[in-house]
């Protein structure tokens, strides 16, 4: 059996609380605000880079790193396969009372995505949202990214979903790229 002296265990105590206070201030570092008058026109995922970009006349204005399904590699095919959609679809509706912080629906499935469901006699799945955290488990923060874990959506912060929900009109497309 290996005994530590005082001091070792008091480095020890030091190091778990600096990563504790570190972990807890990059979980809530504040997010800079968006100026009111910015106006989205077009939201991109880049599904690899884990990252969400919000686009204005083709330029970026703000991009959010991201969570997605749980078996996040390829284009969704069938409900419950925990893969997040591929291609161009449009965030059609709102959900504010949500089971996470607000949710902005992805029109999937398309017509060529319930096609091939079809053909193969499954459901596509549905229920698509970029959203924020469950409710209840806001005081993680950013440290959700740690890992996928939805079930198909784009998760971001609370924080960065409030800034997404106030200058996102419906109606606006998205494209999720491999």
């Amino acid at each position: 059996m290996v005994r530590l002296s005082g001091v070792a265990v008091k480095h020890a105590w030091v190091a778990v609380y600096l990563l504790v206070a570190g972990s807890a201030a990059y979980a809530h570092w504040p997010l800079a605000p968006l100026p009111s008058d910015t106006h989205v026109d077009t939201v991109q995922v880049e599904k690899q880079a884990r990252v969400l970009t919000l686009l204005h006349e083709g330029k970026p204005v703000r991009s959010y790193r991201i969570s997605l399904g749980g078996d996040p590699v390829g284009h969704k095919q069938q409900q419950g396969d925990e893969r997040t959609p591929e291609g161009t679809y449009v965030l059609d509706w709102r959900n504010p009372n949500s089971c996470c912080y607000r949710s902005l629906h992805v029109s999937y499935p398309n017509e060529d995505d319930q096609a091939r469901a079809d053909a193969g006699g499954y459901s596509p799945g549905g229920d698509i949202m970029i959203h924020g955290l469950v409710n209840g488990t806001g005081w993680l923060g950013r440290l959700h990214r740690l890992w996928d874990w939805t079930d198909g959506c784009v998760a971001v912060t609370n924080a960065e979903m409030a800034q997404i929900w106030d200058h996102v009109p419906n109606g606006t497309p998205i494209t999720l790229r491999p």
